[in-house]
């Protein structure tokens, strides 16, 4: 299987979709009974601006709908799957949680989640206005596990005031960062013009996509890792080479998260990074001097046009130790349809996992909305679906492989072909 493009198809007319009955439990009025019950919610926090009053609010709504109360947890992006995976050893899972997409097939590989088709299908039009590239993250062996709730994407984010300031447009090709960065280097010896972040995968793939590269591909049902090819290995060096070569990183960043990143640029000190369509109002947030400084462009390929970049987000999944799968499947579905699936949208800076709540965005004129867009419609792609793939995250492959460049102790060949070997193995166990 090689990198899927993963386009937003042909948009349908916008629709509200209401909290139609299903399954089992349904009352005549059209929802589902609930009085008396409570289910616990599993959100993610770690990237995203303060979400309170947004769970409140729906919460509030679900509630009157159904009688039922809803906890919702906010559980640490960094700690998030190994908490996943000790409760569902132990049988403690919650009823609904929001799975990132690299993680809904791999639980639903361990039995641990209810098929939601017969739930989508029961929604009139539901099944065609879910985004593509969510809808196939979030299947396994033919079921769907994740109902799509965002997406979003990486692009590059930049100091607009210091572009302006030093006479410089946004990339357009690899050649373009590189003569920015020596401007910026030169002019702000203080910034650092495009830091690379040595724990933080998704940051890598752009460049080796870019370059006509492979994550892995899939043959006979062998998976094969291509990240010593020659076009991956070319990627991988101008990235690296942004650091080892040119500069414009330093030696703390071996080490960054995405996290990291952001803060150093909150705190006025990157010019240049790879960072989601869901950061800008989170940066504007922590620090409200940067209003009107920040821009955002699409990743440039190595000659031009765009660079495909990982069309990340999350699913809702029912886990099946619930007690009321159809009472869940009603919050999962007010959650990502409809007014509220807009509204997560509006104050996140996500792209819905419907395509009925995008149009607005994918029509929007923002600078800080646009570009995001046009990365994610002509420029998204997957990292390898398989359940496999969160071993490889949880080994950190290719951490692993950029971290030992950064720090000199491997070159590239070496540091590829060792980071190919072990995905490869892990892939196929």
């Amino acid at each position: 299987m090689h990198k899927r493009i993963l386009p937003v198809v042909a948009l349908g007319a916008a629709a509200t979709l209401g909290l139609a009955a299903c399954a089992g439990g349904a009352t005549e009025s059209g929802g589902t009974d609930g009085e008396g019950q409570e289910l616990t919610v599993w959100i993610m926090k770690g990237t995203n601006p303060d979400a309170t009053a947004f769970y409140d609010k729906v919460s509030e709504a679900f509630e009157e709908e159904t009688g039922a109360k809803v906890t919702i947890e906010e559980i640490q992006w960094a700690d998030a799957h190994d908490r996943f995976v000790t409760s569902i050893a132990g049988g403690t899972t919650p009823d609904i949680a929001e799975t990132g997409t690299t993680w809904t097939a791999e639980f639903a590989d361990a039995g641990a989640l209810e098929p939601l088709d017969e739930y989508v299908d029961s929604e009139k039009g539901l099944r065609d206005d879910l985004v593509e590239g969510l809808a196939v993250a979030g299947t396994y062996d033919d079921e769907l596990y994740g109902m799509p709730w965002y997406a979003g994407v990486r692009s590059i984010v930049y100091r607009t005031d210091v572009f302006e300031e030093l006479g410089l447009e946004a990339p357009k090709t690899w050649d373009d960062i590189v003569t920015a960065g020596e401007a910026i280097k030169a002019a702000k010896p203080e910034m650092l013009p495009f830091p690379v972040a040595g724990d933080a995968e998704f940051q890598v793939y752009p460049w080796v996509w870019g370059a006509g590269g492979e994550i892995a591909t899939q043959d006979g049902g062998e998976w094969t890792s291509e990240l010593d090819s020659k076009e991956s290995q070319a990627g991988i060096e101008f990235y690296t080479g942004l650091a080892t070569q040119h500069g414009f990183s330093s030696a703390g960043a071996t080490t960054w998260k995405e996290t990291d990143l952001r803060d150093a640029f909150t705190q006025g000190n990157v010019a240049m990074m790879l960072s989601g369509s869901w950061t800008p109002k989170a940066l504007i947030e922590a620090n409200p001097d940067l209003e009107g400084k920040i821009g955002a462009a699409v990743i440039p390929g190595e000659d031009g046009g765009i660079a495909p970049s990982v069309l990340g987000g999350s699913h809702l999944s029912v886990f099946n130790t619930t007690k009321n799968a159809d009472l869940a499947w009603e919050f999962v579905k007010l959650m990502t349809t409809g007014e509220f699936a807009e509204q997560w949208s509006k104050e996140t800076g996500y792209f819905p996992g419907v395509q009925s709540a995008m149009e607005e965005a994918l029509a929007s004129t923002d600078p800080l909305v646009a570009p995001f867009a046009e990365q994610m419609v002509d420029g998204g792609a997957s990292v390898p679906v398989t359940p496999n793939f969160g071993a490889v995250q949880a080994k950190k492959t290719t951490n692993a492989m950029i971290q030992a460049i950064l720090s000199g102790q491997k070159d590239v060949a070496t540091a590829t072909k060792d980071a190919a070997a072990e995905m490869t193995e892990l892939l196929n166990q």
